[in-house]
């Protein structure tokens, strides 16, 4: 939780002003061996949480807000565009352990229609170059066709460069047949955008009479929804400390469970992810659904 993470901070930052703490701790922090040992107790953690997250039921659908990487890029001095890329980098790893854990759907929102007008033309650059690389890479992945994973990517195509068009198109293209999972990148995304154009498909349909206005419902919506081939999310995952939706999947989210963690999404951990999933059992449980 937000406020145990903030709490602990101030205290330990306390305790480093006395010289009978801060001598353990500067051993601490340069000892391989004391970083050894803690090393393997948080594996021995990630494996016993890991256990009991298979035990029980799973999500089938996990999305998450990749919040963090211009944050994370500062603290540790970097430029803004190493962030970005230190967050492609993780976002691969989580892939594996969606993967691993057994989870159907993963999707994740990668820019939204408010970053494109708001960000600079050099970083908004650097990241549709981060996009081709990393959709060419997943065209080509073993483990993308190993485990038939369908990869979508949804969002307002026109704002895209030609580039990144034509990365889209290659990478749905080859691994359009799989159907085990399905990996979406929301991508110049926008949920008010999403619904809007689903109500403007609705309203011509209407007019040319194909439509009747009782037929009109929650499902006939959720089909005209760029998501609308997929479960709605069960658990929706964003990093960095914020909380709030940013616009994303607005309709879809509706009943999903929310976790917010202070972490900056480059990282976010596997240990963070049993965490957000454990979470979502906990509570589901609890209302006994």
């Amino acid at each position: 939780m937000g406020w145990l993470g903030r709490i602990l901070d101030r205290s330990a930052h306390w305790l480093l002003k006395w010289r009978i703490i801060r001598g353990p701790a500067r051993w601490m922090a340069n000892s391989r061996y004391a970083w050894s040992i803690v090393s393997r107790t948080d594996r021995v953690r990630m494996r016993r949480m890991q256990t009991r997250v298979l035990s029980d039921k799973l999500p089938e659908h996990i999305s998450i807000i990749m919040d963090g990487n211009r944050r994370y890029a500062s603290n540790s001095g970097l430029a803004a565009t190493l962030g970005h890329r230190a967050g492609k980098e993780k976002l691969e790893e989580v892939m594996d352990w969606v993967l691993e854990i057994g989870v159907p759907y993963l999707t994740v929102y990668a820019l939204s229609t408010e970053n494109i007008s708001s960000r600079k033309p050099d970083e908004l650059e650097a990241l549709f170059n981060l996009y081709v690389e990393g959709l060419n890479d997943l065209a080509i992945d073993e483990r993308i066709h190993k485990n038939h994973v369908k990869v979508r990517v949804v969002g307002r195509m026109d704002l895209l460069p030609q580039n990144v068009l034509e990365a889209i198109e290659n990478t749905e293209k080859v691994t359009a047949d799989y159907d085990k999972f399905v990996f979406t990148v929301c991508l110049a995304y926008g949920s008010r955008e999403e619904i809007i154009e689903a109500v403007r498909e609705i309203a011509k349909e209407h007019a040319k009479g194909t439509l009747e206005l009782d037929a009109i419902d929650e499902k006939e919506i959720s089909n005209r929804l760029w998501t609308g081939d997929m479960p709605d999310p069960d658990l929706v995952i964003r990093t960095s400390g914020e909380e709030r939706i940013s616009n994303f999947l607005l309709w879809q989210s509706a009943y999903a469970e929310y976790y917010f963690t202070d972490v900056y999404w480059p990282s976010f951990s596997k240990t963070d992810l049993l965490e957000a999933i454990e979470a979502y059992q906990n509570r589901k449980r609890r209302f006994g659904e």
